[in-house]
This record gives C-alpha cells, sequence and structure tokens, in this order.
C-alpha cells in the first residue's frame, strides 16, 4: 500500500519549519530594501514554479519566495505547488500567506504526488522527501486518501507484467477488501466457463499456466445503500492476440490494465472516504496471449448476456472481456455504473493523453461528472454515443462484431459496443483513458497515472 502521503505532512508548523512565502509578479515592487536587492541579483521574477531563498541568521534560509507568475493559483489547480517541492531543498516548509484553505488543499495533494516515486527495481532510492505543515482547518485525511489512491493506480500500471498478471491483480483486490472489511471472490480459468462468463476466457485462455483468466468481485458496504459498480479492464499484457502487435505497440502493454488500477484506486477513495453507498468492483482480468489455444480472427465468441461476437480483431480485447463484466453488473440494477478501460488509441488521437474520452447515456450524471471534473481539476471529454455509427457493428454470421467496419469513430463504435451489455435505465458512464504519463511533468512523472477517479468521487459524493 503506498504510503507516501503520510510521510509528508505534518499538520502542525515547527520551530524549524522555513517559511514560504507566495508571491505574484507585480508585488515584487513592494519588497523592502535589502529584499528588492537580493531579488534583483539573483534575477527572481516571481514566474510561476520559481523559488528565491532569502538569507537568515547562519547562512540558512530566513524564508523561501516562491513565484506565482501573474495569477493566484486556483482550488482547481492541484499541481501548482508541485514544481516548487521538486525544486525545494529536502526540509520542512509552511506556507504563510495561502489565499485559501482550498487552494492549500489542492496544492497539497500535488506536493505528496510530487513525492511520489516507483522505485521498486532500482538499487539507488535516493528519497527526498520534505514536509509541509498544514493548519488544522485543512482536510488532512481527505488529501491523504486522495494522494494515496493515485498512488495506489500508478504503482499498478507501473510494475511490470511479471509481477502483475491477474493472480496479482486478484492479491490487490484481496488486499483491499481485508483493509476495508470488503468480500472479495473469484472465478478462475475453466469454472468461468461454468459460471458463464464465456467472452472472458475466449480472451485470456491463452495464458500460461498461473495466469489464468479471472473474475474479480469485490463487495462493500450496506446491502441498503445506494448501489455503486465499477468495471475495470484489467488486460495485464496483450500482444494483440493472433492480431499481433508491433514491438513499438507492444511496449508499454503492461499499461493496458489501467483500467482496473483505476478502478481499485476509486474504490479505495470510496471506502477510506466512508461514502455512504453499496460499492461492487468487477475486473475481468486476462492476460491477451498468443499460444495454440488463442482465439482466432472470424471466430464466433459466447457471452453472458446471450449475445454471439464475432471477432473481427483479436486486439479488440478489451471491449470482450468488460462486455461479461457489465453484464454482471446489470443483473443486480446497480443506481449507477461506470467502467474504466484503455480502450482505444482512437481516443488518444483524438483526446491525446490527458484528456479521458468519456461517454454517458445519462445527462444529468453526466452533468454531476463533469461539473466535480472542474472543480477538483480532474478533467474529463464527453464524446456521444452516435446512434448512426452502431450499424457498423453488424456481423452477417453473429450478433455483433466487436470492431466497426471503418477506422473512423474508433472510441465512439467501441462505446456503442459495450452500451449493448448495458440494460435500458441503468445511468452508465464509459471511461476510455490512457493511464498513462508520456512525458514527466512537476508531480507527474512518466509512467502510470490515476485519471477520471477525483471526478467520479466528487460526483458520487454529491449524488449519493
Amino acid at each position: 500500500m503506498p504510503d507516501i502521503a503520510l510521510s509528508v505532512f505534518t499538520m502542525k508548523a515547527h520551530n524549524e519549519t522555513t517559511p514560504l512565502e507566495l508571491v505574484m509578479t507585480h508585488e515584487l515592487e513592494n519588497r523592502r530594501e535589502a529584499e528588492s536587492n537580493w531579488i534583483k541579483a539573483t534575477g527572481f521574477e516571481a514566474k510561476s514554479g520559481t523559488i528565491c531563498p532569502l538569507s537568515g541568521e547562519n547562512g540558512a534560509p530566513s524564508k523561501i519566495l516562491v513565484g506565482v507568475g501573474d495569477r493566484l493559483p486556483q482550488p482547481d489547480d492541484i499541481w501548482w505547488l508541485s514544481e516548487v517541492y521538486e525544486k525545494l531543498p529536502k526540509n520542512r516548509y509552511e506556507i504563510i500567506n495561502a489565499p485559501s484553505d482550498a487552494i492549500l488543499r489542492s496544492g497539497a495533494i500535488g506536493w505528496a504526488l510530487a513525492a511520489y516515486k516507483f522505485d521498486r527495481y532500482l538499487s539507488d532510492k535516493n528519497e527526498k522527501i520534505s514536509k509541509l505543515a498544514l493548519p488544522k482547518a485543512i482536510d488532512l485525511d481527505g488529501v491523504i486518501r486522495e494522494a494515496t489512491s493515485v498512488a495506489l493506480v500508478r504503482d499498478l500500471v507501473n510494475t511490470p507484467t511479471d509481477d502483475l498478471g491477474p493472480a496479482e491483480l486478484q492479491d490487490a483486490a484481496e488486499a483491499l477488501a481485508e483493509e476495508f472489511g470488503a468480500s472479495c471472490s473469484t472465478i478462475v480459468g475453466d469454472d468461468l466457463l461454468d459460471e458463464n462468463f464465456p467472452a472472458i476466457h475466449a480472451v485470456g485462455r491463452a495464458a500460461a499456466l498461473g495466469r489464468e483468466p479471472r473474475l474479480i468481485d469485490l463487495i462493500w458496504g450496506e446491502d441498503t445503500a445506494p448501489r455503486v459498480t465499477l468495471v475495470g479492464k484489467g488486460v495485464c499484457f496483450d500482444t494483440g492476440g493472433l492480431d499481433i502487435k508491433t514491438g513499438g505497440s507492444m511496449r508499454l502493454m503492461k499499461k493496458d490494465m489501467g483500467g482496473a488500477a483505476n478502478a481499485l484506486g476509486l474504490a479505495r477513495l470510496i471506502m477510506t472516504a466512508g461514502l455512504k453507498v453499496r460499492l461492487r468492483l468487477l475486473i475481468p482480468a486476462v492476460e491477451n496471449a498468443i499460444a495454440g489455444n488463442s482465439y482466432r480472427p472470424g471466430d464466433v465468441v459466447a457471452t453472458r448476456k446471450g449475445f454471439s461476437v464475432e471477432i473481427g480483431n483479436t486486439d479488440a480485447e478489451g471491449r470482450v472481456v468488460l462486455c461479461d463484466a457489465l453484464a454482471l453488473a446489470c443483473e443486480e440494477t446497480p443506481d449507477y455504473l461506470f467502467d474504466f478501460a484503455t480502450l482505444t488509441g482512437a481516443a488518444r488521437v483524438a483526446l491525446g493523453p490527458d484528456l479521458p474520452a468519456t461517454f454517458s447515456n445519462d445527462d444529468t450524471l453526466w452533468t454531476a461528472l463533469e461539473t466535480a471534473a472542474k472543480h477538483v481539476g480532474d478533467p474529463l471529454w464527453r464524446l456521444p454515443l452516435w446512434a448512426p455509427y452502431d450499424e457498423g457493428l453488424a456481423s452477417p454470421i453473429a450478433d455483433i462484431c466487436n470492431i466497426g467496419d471503418s477506422p473512423m469513430g474508433g472510441s465512439i463504435t467501441a462505446a456503442l459496443y459495450l452500451q449493448r451489455f448495458v440494460d435500458e435505465g441503468i445511468k452508465w458512464v464509459h471511461v476510455d483513458l490512457y493511464a498513462w504519463n508520456p512525458k514527466a511533468r512537476p508531480g507527474r512523472p512518466k509512467g502510470g497515472e490515476a485519471q477520471a477517479i477525483r471526478a467520479v468521487y466528487a460526483a458520487l459524493s454529491s449524488l449519493v
């Protein structure tokens, strides 16, 4: 369990805490003469994310000026302190002129995430941890809850498949269940056929012994509470199957379980907060491997819902495993159903790595989600469930094909495929995310990333 957030905060200022003073560009003109001369000598212009230590007794800084540019930070920007964290020497700090508690709270999340480092395989861990003193008015538990859930997602996505296959994903869910008193059951291997999950089995059956496909099912909360079900795509590695990917496209496929990782992170966020819901988490966990018994292009696969699916491409496996899990989710008619998946390259072409393509069959739910996403700075972008494209999923020999008849609108046709397995009247959101930072930025190292979970949590908090 990632505990980095626990080690970077203190509730009370310490005698040796170094003050951090936020400074806007225009405020440099009003400094005391001695400070002004030093500022000019160092070339400090109060640009966002820059610092200027002011010398005190014994050469130690009396305080450090922190540039914020021409505009004060806003509550929806959790990254405004991240660049500052990375530039400060290891120490204890206190912001002495935060514009508001909300702005300080958001900055504190970014502070914790700037301290995150995936160092499991590094011989030289050399951690640099600086502490930030927070006033009692700040919801420290909430800050730690969000930062730790994001760190969990990052750890899971960053872990190579050799150490995080379907069985280890099951271990992660079971550990979460044990921590919060939830139940967790798993259907493994050929038992999936006996329990009517043929699509999950078909995609994962070629994996090696010990990496058999499985359906992980975690349940937490009171049965009488509003029912929230999360479904996460858990493809722990995706070769593309017999429609094999090229080497470059396969390089990052350890992250193809990013949907499951984000669903686990969101589940942790919900349970840690004690949100008054009856939570269910479903993860179809597979490895899309190549062997003599791999499912093939042209095969017709059965599904739990009773629809037959023609396999147009074995590299469109995520939607195949998700459809069985969505069908199960709908059998108990949840109040809210969310699925998370690293589903299509088309979504990344359209929106890039930072904006998850989001689909919903309910405008009211989307409005709550959009509002929450903007409020907490966890961006989402809605794409349409454009019904005319549904005809592109037609198959001459099965009820539906797992790919569209055109390369255009790929994220939309994938969402329309999933919608076939969601019962009418159930409020549903599908998040097609990347779960990865392709380049390092302050607070966001290159590698696995949590997306949408803070927005969904905030939306649920307003709805239940």
